[in-house]
């Protein structure tokens, strides 16, 4: 078995305009101030991280590596969820999502989706080139505009949809899979990838590719009231990245699962931090034991409530209380004997 790795915080949340939050140095040291040993590195923030000087230059990597290793840091994966979110954009989300892309290519969709297919091909390599076996990232959404729909949907139109999605992630994945790199979709609501069903979805529509794989996020799946323990036992295989990410959903007489348009403060579902919310995160880390998760227990901290300096330094003791350090024997092995094997005659067998 192997022992998952952590403490990990995600710098997407974090990373700001002020010190220490406005450079990888400063933030790298102060993450590691608070105990943890890997970051997860937005690849859009260019405070923080060049993705075609990454790209390009093993120098440039080597670079980020020997800043985050002065503070005793991991880089657990890069993040791509923001180009990923713009590879595929529902015509109803183009206002809404040109704000994540550069202003050359706002208001030309088309233009907009080369941009995102290109930084990811370049974020392929980049992983290459710092070691990277992994990489956090979102599928975009096509689909998400007809999940509880009204009128009824034309029969096709999923089949379509998922189709056209595999069709802008083939090129994709196979690149990656040049660069011996998976990518973890983060299965998130407003993706067209949020739960089991519509990740094995896209895992048909693209041949059951090798390097489509899963972010597991169990708050996610809270707040769209799966059994997000049971969800390791079917799909752990495919499991390679791990947001530690804690949620509660409190159905009131006057909303549910979908939150009736409120602020995040008021709605039944919301995000919590670590330990103040309902995810059993004992289950969770026991079964990426039982399963050999390899990779990182990686805090992302979105909170209704706490302050984001408070969660960062209790998300890292946290982790650290949950990751087990796996056994490298048996418990009754000292009750086997010699090794010899048993006369079952003797034991009643016969």
């Amino acid at each position: 078995m192997k022992t998952i790795k952590g403490p990990g915080i995600f710098l997407a949340q974090f990373a700001g305009n002020d010190e220490p939050f406005n450079s990888l140095d400063s933030i790298a040291a102060w993450a590691a101030s608070l105990g943890y040993k890997g970051v997860q590195v937005p690849s859009n923030d260019a405070r923080l991280f060049d993705l075609e000087k990454a790209a390009d230059s093993q120098d440039y990597c080597d670079e980020v590596l020997g800043i985050l290793g002065q503070h005793g840091l991991a880089l657990t994966e890069l993040s791509t969820h923001i180009q990923g979110q713009l590879v595929a954009v529902h015509p109803a989300y183009d206002a809404a999502f040109d704000a994540f892309a550069p202003e050359a290519v706002r208001g030309n969709p088309g233009a907009r989706q080369e941009w995102a297919v290109n930084q990811m091909h370049l974020a392929a390599k980049a992983s290459e080139r710092l070691g990277l076996t992994t990489q956090a990232s979102f599928s975009g959404a096509l689909a998400w505009p007809y999940f509880y729909a009204w009128p009824q949907r034309p029969a096709a139109l999923v089949d379509e949809a998922f189709a056209e999605l595999a069709r802008r992630w083939q090129p994709i994945l196979d690149r990656f899979d040049e660069c011996g790199v998976d990518i973890g979709f983060e299965l998130h609501p407003g993706e067209d990838l949020h739960d089991g069903v519509t990740f094995e979805r896209f895992l048909e529509a693209t041949g059951n590719h090798p390097r489509a794989n899963i972010l597991y996020d169990p708050s996610h799946m809270v707040l769209q009231q799966m059994d997000y323990v049971g969800f390791l036992d079917v799909y752990h295989e495919r499991v390679k990245c791990f947001h530690v990410k804690d949620a509660e959903f409190r159905p009131s007489p006057k909303a549910g699962v979908y939150g009736g348009y409120q602020g995040w403060v008021e709605r039944p579902g919301r995000f919590r931090s670590l330990g103040d919310g309902q995810v059993d995160f004992g289950a969770i880390f026991a079964k990426m034991a039982q399963y050999d998760f390899a990779g990182w227990a990686v805090l992302e901290w979105e909170c209704a409530l706490k302050h984001p300096q408070v969660g960062a330094a209790e998300g890292a003791p946290f982790i650290e209380k949950h990751i087990i350090r796996v056994t490298e024997h048996a418990f009754d092995d000292f009750a086997g004997g010699d090794g010899a094997l048993p006369d079952f005659r003797r034991m009643g067998m016969s």
